[in-house]
């Protein structure tokens, strides 16, 4: 007889998956290129992050150095209107990317289209650092501050006032109206139920695995992790930078220490590994579309791991201490920097040099597991301290994206003290249907989700890159002439 516990899994479970499944369909419409399905939606950001590489002229690369000195506080003046400063918004919003899709979504692309996804992962980073730069800037220029003196911005705001500047008052309303609902749905999945879903399965893990406690009790684990995360979302921003700024970097560093850990045991295979993500870029075996089915593969992975072009990071980054909106588009580039071409790029190495075989498939597993069994082969102890790790990912990535869900609630419904407290409540009770949801519906739900915020912001995006590349020029000019001058 099967156990309450299980039964209440259970039934979260059959019926949240249709309803998942039936949305990803929709939202991934695809057309076939020879053996390839090509979704739209993935074609849409990479042409995004393409042209706004080109258009910024390459700002991903000649913006670089100066978004070091930002985040260092050259440039500081804290008199300037905001609620954060550039490092505790650059966390905030690393909290909300690095997290455990990119220990999961790296796994599960190298488990499907092998290591040359990791590449293309690479390359989508790479690009959409430009992305990250536009969407960024524009969070800040159209910001709003609240009668409580919060600062409120993101795609919603921008979508409503920019194109309203622009005279499409109209367009501009209705792309607001539905990235606010589409944020408010998409938190709940890739910003709630996606990680604390994988946290449960690697504390699972590590804990007896069928035999642990918690094993049919998905619901108890959910609520402990739900009043955890209450606890700071109630705080607003400033309560959610605090705990980022001090969370993202330990656990950044011991997964990074460990990594490089990983890669130095195996230092002579590294060669081999590089080879083979390279050729498997462009020459995959196994996958279906070969070449062109895992560059979408990698692109989508990416988009899911860093979201550049889905405009949620301008969010956080629009609480910034500034008066110059650019500031904060250089100090958003290095998000995608961080997030995917060091921590995704590191997850792929360790995965390629430990359990992978061309040969021979993973067995079934994928996600947290796969690279929980990777690091494993070389540090047996390891999946504790990761499974410290994927959970301190999944909390920062929740608190972060509680802060997004919010403020689309809060363009919907004013900043009210009752409607904030309504909204994280609902964020508190997703975290516990995460926990006893499928990951392949929930990796559904989220992927229809973050796209489906894509499809506005990018269009979005492009209306108003002459004003991102206006705010750009001006401030380019102004620093070289000497008004804009380094405090310290």
């Amino acid at each position: 007889m099967k156990s309450a516990a299980m039964n209440i899994d259970e039934t979260i479970n059959e019926v949240f998956t249709p309803i998942a499944k039936a949305f990803s369909e929709f939202i991934f419409f695809s057309v076939s290129v020879g053996d390839a399905d090509i979704q739209l939606i993935v074609l849409w950001l990479i042409a995004g992050a393409a042209f706004f590489t080109v258009y910024l002229r390459f700002i991903n690369i000649r913006g670089f150095v100066h978004a070091l000195r930002l985040v260092r506080g050259d440039f500081t003046d804290p008199n300037e209107p905001g609620e954060v400063s550039h490092f505790q918004a650059l966390a905030t919003a690393i909290s909300g990317t690095v997290g455990v899709g990119n220990i999961a979504h790296v796994a599960v692309a190298i488990s499907v289209g092998g290591p040359g996804a990791a590449f293309w992962m690479l390359v989508a980073g790479v690009l959409g650092m430009a992305s990250k730069f536009a969407e960024c800037t524009l969070g800040v220029k159209y910001r709003q501050e609240n009668p409580d003196g919060s600062m409120s911005g993101g795609p919603m705001f921008y979508m409503d006032k920019g194109l309203r500047e622009r005279n499409w008052p109209r367009l501009g309303k209705v792309m607001a109206v539905y990235y606010a609902a589409c944020i408010i749905i998409g938190t709940l999945g890739i910003g709630s139920m996606f990680q604390s879903n994988q946290a449960y399965v690697q504390f699972v893990n590590v804990t007896g695995g069928e035999a642990s406690f918690f094993a049919e009790r998905g619901w108890l684990f959910g609520l402990i992790i739900a009043l955890v995360v209450g606890v700071v979302i109630m705080g607003g921003i400033k309560s959610i930078a605090r705990v980022a700024s001090s969370v993202v970097p330990l656990m950044a560093l011991i997964y990074i220490s460990a990594g490089l850990f990983v890669i130095a045991v195996n230092a002579d295979k590294v060669p081999t590994a590089l080879m083979q993500i390279l050729t498997g870029a462009f020459t995959p075996e196994g996958t279906t579309g070969g070449m062109l089915g895992v560059l979408i593969l990698g692109f989508r992975r990416a988009a899911f791991s860093n979201e550049a072009g889905i405009g949620s990071s301008s969010i956080a980054h629009a609480a910034v201490r500034t008066r110059e909106p650019v500031t904060e588009g250089f100090v958003a580039l290095l998000e995608p920097f961080i997030d995917t071409i060091i921590v995704c790029s590191i997850t792929a190495l360790v995965i390629t040099l430990t359990v992978y075989d061309p040969t021979t498939p993973f067995d079934g597993i994928s996600g947290v597991e796969l690279t929980s069994s990777a690091f494993e082969s070389v540090i047996p102890w390891f999946p504790v301290p990761l499974a410290i790790v994927v959970i301190l990912f999944a909390y920062s990535t929740m608190i972060a994206w509680s802060y997004y869900g919010l403020e689309g609630w809060i363009y919907l419904f004013g900043p009210k003290k009752s409607v904030k407290i309504g909204y994280n409540l609902i964020f508190c009770a997703s975290v516990v249907v995460g926990c006893t949801t499928q990951l392949t519906a929930i990796l559904d739900f989220s992927d229809a989700m973050i796209f489906a915020m894509a499809l506005a912001n990018m269009l979005a995006l492009y209306l108003l890159a002459p004003v991102v590349r206006s705010e750009l020029d001006s401030y380019w000019r102004r620093l070289a002439s000497g008004e804009i001058r380094a405090h310290k």
